[in-house]
């Protein structure tokens, strides 16, 4: 899979693909990512990529015209490709949406900055705007990384276990259950005598029921019951009943 990260400051991402999982799948070729400049789009001597809202107000707005001919550099009418432009204005990034940009085989990312980005860009030249959450950032280039190390998690090689890719927290709709590893006491705080036991169907089901205990108590809202297995809504069920008492 390929991404393509629009920006004015191409310097930012030197280091984060680098490093980790990912760092390692772009070593190996999985993922490919190309930084390109938009000012080198800019036809003026300055490389302006910025100007005055019309209407008046503070800041600046990122120009169409170089902004548009960056995209056009990479747009590929044979590639299954997604323009996306990272801004609050766009749909909250998810587990589903992250699927769901997994299956293309380009992305090109438009980072914006200072006021935002000329409408007439975000209307006619993106396919999508994707917000990571709802706050203010300086400029799109860390939300590009939250997206792109999202997405890759979904292509083939880039994680060794495809399965904990598949089990992760908000797959289904629920958190994941709690972890602990060794010692099995620390300053005095034990782990779980069932994680002990050796029992791996009763551990399963331990493991299952604090999972939903968990999403219950500090992300109800996530939780889908068409997605849950009758013994998981089971679960779910008794553990309402119990918290309404």
């Amino acid at each position: 899979m390929k991404f393509y990260i629009l920006t004015i400051l191409p310097g930012y991402f030197e280091g984060p693909f680098r490093e980790g999982v990912l760092g390692k799948a772009v070593q190996r070729g999985d993922v490919k990512i190309e930084i390109i400049n938009i000012r080198n789009f800019a036809e003026d001597p300055h490389r302006t990529v910025d100007d005055l809202p019309y209407g008046g107000g503070e800041g600046m707005v990122l120009k169409p015209e170089p902004i548009v001919k960056a995209i056009e550099s990479v747009k590929n009418n044979e590639k299954k490709q997604r323009v996306i432009a990272m801004t609050p204005a766009g749909r909250l990034l998810n587990q589903k949406i992250v699927r769901e940009l997994s299956e293309f085989e380009e992305i090109i990312i438009i980072c914006g900055r200072y006021e935002g980005i000329d409408e007439r860009v975000l209307e006619h030249f993106c396919d999508d705007l994707i917000s990571i959450g709802d706050y203010v950032l300086t400029g799109g280039e860390p939300a590009a990384i939250v997206l792109i190390d999202a997405v890759s998690r979904f292509v083939p090689g880039v994680v060794g276990n495809r399965k904990c890719v598949e089990e992760d927290s908000f797959s289904r709709g629920l958190l994941d259950y709690p972890q602990w590893t060794r010692p099995a006491v620390f300053r005095g705080i034990p782990v779980p005598e069932i994680l002990l036991s050796g029992n791996h169907k009763e551990i399963r089901k331990w493991r299952m029921m604090k999972a939903i205990e968990r999403t219950l108590k500090r992300r109800p809202e996530i939780i889908r019951e068409d997605l849950l297995t009758e013994e998981e809504r089971e679960i779910l069920n008794q553990l309402k009943a119990k918290m309404e008492k």
